[in-house]
């Protein structure tokens, strides 16, 4: 149309501060390279974008994610399991990657919640600087606070960026961690039970 004109499109991308840039542009620096050519010029930027999205689980309490829960299950009340759940998080020793897969199992007392908000209960803690045996025991305390279950099992398994692209350099390596609360942790018959079901 004749004497108007098209509206910019929206940047939804985040602000990122000078000292932010500024401080990746020195870290570039450091270890040898240009910040000011051209492959670099926009890396800065980038960076602190992204590491705003690797942590954003900073911004958000995961247990909102069981808020909403069902009473009504028909007389269910055996194991609920969620496994081989992809995650990443990064260590806050190096700020390496973490990656792995999470096995989350719940004995229903007399509710239960919608499957996928077990995924965003890990995704929620494990998008922070974390460590492992840390992340575990979040995931299965939040689950056992707010659902008032029989019992919680959380079992992760993950390698480490900060054992595999430095250091040791040790390539094919996982470690797993577990966190047995309830039924799970007292009765030795129920917990090979769960842990049979994922798989371990």
């Amino acid at each position: 149309m004749t004497g108007t004109t098209e509206p910019d499109p929206i940047d939804h991308k985040p602000h990122v501060p000078d000292e932010v840039a500024d401080a990746i542009r020195t870290l570039i620096r450091w270890t040898g390279d240009d910040p000011e050519r051209e492959g670099l010029l926009d890396t800065p930027k980038r960076v602190a974008r992204a590491w705003k999205e690797y942590c954003q689980g900073n911004l958000e309490n995961p247990a909102h994610h069981l808020n909403r829960t069902f009473e009504e299950v028909g007389g269910y009340d055996e194991i609920v399991l969620l496994k081989d759940i992809p995650f990443q998080s990064h260590c806050e020793h190096h700020m390496a990657p973490i990656v792995g897969k999470a096995a989350i199992a719940y004995l229903p007392r007399h509710k239960v919640v919608g499957i996928s908000k077990l995924a965003r209960v890990l995704h929620g803690f494990a998008q922070r600087l974390q460590v492992q045996e840390r992340l575990t025991a979040e995931v299965a305390d939040c689950i056992w606070e707010n659902l008032d279950p029989l019992g919680v099992a959380v079992v992760i398994e993950a390698t480490h960026g900060c054992m595999t692209g430095r250091g040791v350099r040790t390539h094919g390596v996982s470690m797993t961690t577990s966190r047995m609360m309830g039924t799970f942790r007292k009765d030795e018959r129920s917990r090979r039970e769960v842990l049979a079901l994922m798989g371990y």
